[in-house]
C-alpha cells in the first residue's frame, strides 16, 4: 500500500482493544491513547538520521549515534492533544507546532481556527498527530499548512484510519507516509470511522 503503515503487535492490539471500549473511563483512555502512540512512534521514526558523537562509558570512550533529524511534532487540535505528551516523552527536544480544526457538522469540511509554529520550521521533519483519521481533512490541509513552510519531510500517525482518508491524503500528497494501528472498514452517514472508537476528543477529555 505504498506509504500505508500498518502496525501490528500483539501489545498494541491488546491496548487497541480497551481504547475503542465505551466502558472505558477518560483516565484511562488518555493512557491507553498514550501507550498506544509511543509504539507507534517507534514505527513511525525507524528510519531518522543520527551522527556519532563522542561519550565515555564507565569501560572505554566511543562514538555512539544521536538524532541528526529535528523533529516538530504538529498535534491537531484538540484530539492530538492526547498523543503530543508521549511522543515527547521518547523525543524531549522536539518542538510542538498546534493546529486547530473543527469540523462542519454539515458539510463535514473542516475549518482552521488556530496555528502557532515555532521559527525555523523549514528545518524540521514533522510527525503530524490526530487519533482519527476519517475524511483526511483536517490532516490534508495540515500538510498544506506545513508544504507553504517548506517543510519536505511529513509523517502521520493516527490510531485508528480508513482507506477514503488515506486515499484522499496520497491523491494530494503520495510522498507523505501514514502510520495506523487499526484500518477500519467504512465512514458511516456522519463521517464517523466504524466500528472506530467514537469521538476522541470528548472520551478524552470527558465532554461527553
Amino acid at each position: 500500500m505504498g506509504n500505508l503503515h500498518v502496525t501490528t503487535h500483539p501489545l498494541l492490539a491488546h491496548k487497541l482493544t480497551y481504547l475503542r471500549d465505551q466502558n472505558t473511563s477518560p483516565k484511562e483512555f488518555r493512557r491507553l491513547l498514550e501507550e498506544i502512540t509511543q509504539l507507534l512512534v517507534f514505527d513511525c521514526t525507524r528510519d531518522l538520521k543520527t551522527h556519532p558523537i563522542t561519550i565515555t562509558t564507565p569501560m572505554m570512550t566511543i562514538p555512539s549515534p544521536v538524532l541528526q533529524d529535528q523533529i516538530v511534532i504538529v498535534p491537531i487540535l484538540r484530539a492530538g492533544l492526547g498523543m503530543e505528551n508521549s511522543i515527547q516523552q521518547l523525543i524531549p527536544t522536539a518542538k510542538v507546532a498546534h493546529v486547530g480544526m473543527y469540523r462542519d457538522p454539515i458539510t463535514h469540511k473542516p475549518t482552521m481556527y488556530y496555528q502557532k509554529f515555532p521559527q525555523g520550521l523549514h528545518q524540521f521533519e514533522a510527525i503530524i498527530v490526530d487519533p482519527l483519521l476519517a475524511t483526511g481533512g483536517s490532516v490534508i490541509e495540515t500538510i498544506k499548512l506545513l508544504k507553504k513552510n517548506n517543510i519536505r519531510n511529513i509523517r502521520v500517525v493516527s490510531i485508528i484510519g480508513v482507506m477514503e482518508g488515506v486515499n484522499a491524503i496520497h491523491e494530494q500528497f503520495p510522498d507523505v507516509s501514514v502510520f495506523l494501528a487499526a484500518l477500519d472498514p467504512v465512514l458511516n452517514a456522519n463521517k464517523y470511522i466504524e466500528p472506530g472508537l467514537g469521538d476522541a476528543g470528548d472520551r478524552l477529555f470527558g465532554t461527553k
